[in-house]
């Protein structure tokens, strides 16, 4: 490469198929090279290098994105964070640790219980995933409920923009009324206005021990009723949502029999706080309750942190379980008090368009947010499944319009989403989103192609 910085670069054919794509597989890898900055100012170094040399950059974490944010299709540079992992400090009077943006989450959530404080942002990939590219794509996850997206735990933010420059952004401050608050503009940004090298995260106390109830559903219709009714009677931090095919997947692969009754339609994994079990006669008042009301068919209780996991691992392990069969994934919302209708009215959508297709549903219902995964049907191609749930996607997102949802909770814009934000951003949003994004990136080098329509790009 003409000119390159002194930073380690990669080019061999391994290296730039494994980081040149994230966990989509609808677009083939295809880098130049891979390289791997060890600071903040080797950072700074390639951002100026690109500059000069007109050379696109793709920010890469761990890579774990569902929505093609870290693809590198064109030739681009692929910036790996994986040199920079080093924590930095951590303060307990505030408490917060400062980490370099290659950490991965899994270990910034080791290093705070080490030291007696808990960060509660987690998601299935939390081991792999890293801090910066957390940041980036505003990660949520199983807990939301309680504890929010992890827009709420950033306390400051080092960036390199694509000028160049170094932005110190809020310095770990919990009181700054200074202005314009700039590191919320990089939160959820995926990497189009600054790579982000270091961050300060807040923590908190760990959680009390926690209990798990397994429930089974009469049908649809008697979701929100639970969780209207759980959620007035226990601490919860956890009210996830899988329907009876998600739950088939799962014990196919694990070989496991599924511990509630399988003709349930959907089932929820609800979690609570639980201290030396105080509120298990409590919770199972609550659950006889319901079934009474007739809106429970089936559930479990755990009776130890070891069950409490088992149970887990049948909703933390559906995504795994649903990856052979290369889903087309839709990461929706809406307002928690139209869930029940939306989902009746998607399901009724697809099986109108797509009556052959298979959907599997979960997500997190407790804040609104559900996974709908069309799976590929075993004689269609990777190219033609594509083009079907392009040619799907429309009439989703009319009715998530309809419903006054987003068409993108959790998992990003990335390449997949970048062409169908009008149906949840405003022409007028869309258009300062660009102009944004200009003044950070004015040659376009950070991560171009993603997030914004191309035709938003060249005004």
């Amino acid at each position: 490469m003409k000119q390159s910085p002194p930073i380690e670069l990669v080019s061999d054919p391994a290296s730039l198929a494994h980081y040149g794509r994230d966990w989509t597989r609808f677009w083939s890898p295809a880098p130049s090279a891979v390289a791997f900055p060890t600071s903040t100012q080797e950072v700074v170094e390639l951002v100026h290098w690109a500059r000069q040399t007109r050379t696109a950059l793709v920010p890469s974490g761990g890579r774990t994105g569902l929505s093609g944010g870290a693809v590198a299709a064109h030739g681009e540079v692929v910036v790996s964070l994986d040199r920079m992992r080093e924590s930095l400090g951590l303060d307990s009077a505030e408490p917060s640790i400062t980490v370099q943006a290659g950490m991965p989450v899994g270990e910034l959530q080791r290093l705070a219980t080490e030291a007696g404080w808990f960060y509660p942002v987690d998601w299935a990939a939390a081991g792999s995933s890293q801090v910066g590219g957390s940041i980036a794509t505003n990660a949520g996850g199983i807990r939301v409920l309680r504890y929010g997206m992890t827009r709420n735990w950033v306390n400051g933010l080092t960036v390199v923009t694509g000028r160049g420059e170094v932005l110190e952004l809020n310095r770990g401050l919990l009181k700054n009324n200074t202005g314009l608050d700039l590191r919320h503009l990089m939160i959820g940004s995926e990497g189009t206005l600054g790579i982000i090298t270091e961050a300060t995260m807040a923590l908190t106390v760990p959680p009390p021990e926690q209990s798990v109830l397994l429930l089974g559903f009469t049908g649809l219709e008697a979701i929100m009723p639970v969780f209207e009714r759980l959620r007035r009677g226990l601490q919860l931090s956890a009210f996830e949502f899988f329907d009876r095919a998600a739950a088939g997947y799962v014990g196919a692969r694990s070989g496991k029999a599924f511990p509630l009754d399988p003709d349930c339609p959907c089932y929820a994994l609800v979690e609570f706080d639980d201290p030396e079990q105080g509120n298990q006669d409590r919770a199972l008042a609550l659950f006889e309750e319901l079934v009474e009301s007739g809106l429970i068919a089936d559930g479990t209780l755990s009776q130890s942190g070891a069950q409490a996991a088992e149970l887990w691992a049948w909703r933390e392990a559906i995504s795994e379980s649903l990856a052979e069969h290369v889903p087309y994934k839709n990461d929706l919302s809406v307002r928690i008090g139209r869930v029940t209708q939306f989902l009746s009215d998607l399901d009724a959508l697809v099986a109108c368009h797509y009556p052959d297709f298979e959907v599997v549903w979960f997500g997190h219902i407790g804040d609104g947010n559900l996974h709908m995964n069309v799976l590929k049907p075993a004689d269609w191609s990777i190219e033609d499944f594509h083009r079907a749930g392009k040619a799907l996607s429309p009439k989703v997102f009319k009715l998530v319009q309809e419903h006054g949802g987003s068409i993108s909770a959790e998992h990003g814009v990335g390449l997949l989403k970048r062409d169908d934000l009008g149906w949840s951003r405003s022409a007028a949003e869309l258009s300062m989103m660009s102009v944004i994004r200009a003044q950070f990136d004015p040659d376009g080098i950070l991560n171009p192609g993603k997030m914004l329509p191309a035709n938003l790009l060249s005004l």
